[in-house]
C-alpha cells in the first residue's frame, strides 16, 4: 500500500500528464478536485446507447423526479432530434451511468452477498440452538435419562 505522500506525487504526475496532452482537471471537473477522483473513458459519441436503446424493449417503468435544470437539458436532447422521447434521453443517460458506475454496483452487490449469507448462517446457527428443523417444529433431542 502506497503511503499518502506517495499518492499525492502520484496524482500530481497524472495530472501532469493530463495537463502535457491538454486536459486540465479542474476545468473538467467544474474547479478544483476535493477527494478522491474517477477517471472514466466513455466513447465519445453517445449512437451506440441510443441505437441500443432504440432496438431493447423498455417495458419496464421507473418513476423519476429530476429538477428543471435536468428537465431542460433532456427537453434539448429531444429537440436535437437525437432521442424520440424525453423518457427515451433519460433512459440512455441511466444507461450511461449505470456503465460508468459500474464497479461500485459491482461492490455493493458483492456486499450484499455479503450480508444475506451472514443472515442465512444467522438463521441455520438459530435453528441449531432453538433445535428447530426447517419446518418450525423442535427436532427430537437424544434423551439417556
Amino acid at each position: 500500500m502506497t503511503k499518502p505522500q506517495e499518492d499525492k506525487g502520484f496524482w500530481e504526475t497524472i495530472q501532469a500528464k493530463l495537463n502535457d496532452e491538454g486536459l486540465d482537471l479542474e476545468a473538467l471537473c467544474c474547479g478544483p478536485v476535493v477527494g478522491a477522483l474517477k477517471l472514466v473513458c466513455v466513447p465519445s459519441s453517445l449512437r451506440e446507447s441510443v441505437d441500443e436503446m432504440s432496438e431493447a424493449p423498455r417495458d419496464q417503468v421507473v418513476m423519476v423526479r429530476v429538477d428543471a435544470e435536468t428537465t431542460a437539458k433532456l427537453d434539448s436532447w429531444l429537440e436535437t432530434g437525437a432521442v424520440k422521447s424525453r423518457s427515451e434521453a433519460a433512459a440512455v443517460f441511466i444507461r450511461e451511468g449505470l456503465k460508468v458506475r459500474a464497479q461500485e454496483l459491482q461492490d455493493l452487490k458483492d456486499a450484499l452477498s455479503d450480508v444475506e449469507a451472514a443472515k442465512e448462517r444467522l438463521r441455520d446457527k438459530a435453528k441449531e440452538v432453538l433445535g428447530r428443523d426447517d419446518k418450525g417444529a423442535e427436532t427430537e433431542l437424544e434423551e439417556d435419562t
